[in-house]
C-alpha cells in the first residue's frame, strides 16, 4: 500500500470512529434526561409526601425510648 491508501484507510477508520462516539453520546444524554426526569418526579413525590404527613400530623414528634423495642425482642 502506498501512502495514501494508508492515509485515507485511517481517515475512514476516524470518521467511523466519530459517528459512533457521536451515537453513544447521544444515547448517553438522552439517559441523563430520564434520569433528571425521574430524579425530579421522585422529589415532587417527596416534598408531596411530607407535605401530606405533616397535614396529618403522624410527622417526627416525640418518641419515647420505651416505644422502641430492640430487635431481639
Amino acid at each position: 500500500m502506498d501512502q495514501h491508501n494508508i492515509t485515507e484507510q485511517r481517515l475512514t477508520e476516524l470518521e467511523i470512529k466519530a459517528s459512533f462516539t457521536e451515537d453513544l453520546v447521544e444515547q448517553l444524554n438522552q439517559v441523563i434526561v430520564r434520569q433528571q426526569q425521574q430524579i425530579d418526579a421522585l422529589g415532587r413525590e417527596f416534598a408531596r409526601l411530607q407535605s401530606q404527613q405533616l397535614e396529618q400530623g403522624s410527622g417526627p414528634g416525640f418518641r419515647s425510648l420505651r416505644d422502641e423495642l430492640p430487635p431481639h425482642y
